[in-house]
């Protein structure tokens, strides 16, 4: 402590808003997005600074090559404000968490639970770990499960979508995706080859990389998703 969220507000000024640190790993702007457009539309907040950040390089292995070569350093932000036409802006968002599959993309070592110390050290237990095969196969799962549960639950389905702003985990995961919801790669905002997976920044900079390329048109409908460790996943919808 204190949280990173309180010192954002210092250094912006904004001492007005309430601020507090969300750990949804690269799930993280899913899961602040939603928590702002509840926070809306419940009429607590009147604009909401959602902000993911995250420097993963320095908690990678090296010598890991089924990781290092993964994660880059990033931070991305997004301003919710009510929307007055009915029909537009966030239409839902859909969050989930299986806490079982905490040990396939973790930190093992370093924290409380296991402190750092000559064994942690000895087996680079304070950098990141994955097992990718199983990080894979249940991404690929949840992640369409997620996406349809968005659409289903407004009306839609996925012919319907414009376009998909997804958490950059590797391409793999999001060509997987795409095939079993049967949209266009096409469609999905794809920068893992420029930036890498940034984690919780991932989801607004996708979104701005797309906006700023003149990719997103008024009243276009626009799937999202991330999944992270925890496993914390989630889906939303907006109109744009």
């Amino acid at each position: 402590f204190p949280s990173a969220g309180a010192m954002v507000q210092a250094k912006l000024g904004a001492k007005n808003a309430v601020c507090f640190d969300i750990s949804a790993a690269c799930a993280g702007s899913i899961y602040a997005l939603s928590i702002a457009d509840n926070f809306i539309r419940s009429g607590q907040s009147k604009r909401v600074l959602v902000i993911g950040a995250d420097l993963l390089t320095r908690i990678c292995d090296w010598k890991d090559r089924a990781t290092c070569v993964l994660f880059g350093d990033a931070a991305g932000a997004m301003v919710v404000v009510p929307e007055t036409r009915p029909d537009r802006g966030i239409l839902s968002t859909h969050l989930y968490t299986d806490g079982t599959q905490w040990d396939i993309l973790n930190i093992p070592g370093g924290g409380s639970q296991r402190p750092f110390g000559p064994e942690v050290w000895e087996k680079r237990e304070q950098f990141i770990k994955m097992n990718g095969r199983e990080v894979y196969k249940t991404a690929v799962r949840v992640l369409e499960a997620a996406s349809r549960e968005a659409l289903q639950s407004n009306g839609y389905q996925p012919k319907d979508v414009d376009y998909v702003i997804a958490h950059q985990a590797n391409l793999r995961i999001l060509d997987a995706v795409m095939k079993r919801l049967e949209i266009p790669l096409e469609k999905c905002e794809v920068n893992i080859d420029e930036v890498g997976n940034t984690s919780s920044a991932s989801v607004p900079l996708t979104l701005d990389q797309a906006n700023r390329a003149g990719k997103l048109k008024d009243g276009d409908l626009i799937l999202m998703m991330a999944i992270g460790g925890g496993m914390a996943w989630g889906s939303g919808l907006l109109r744009w």
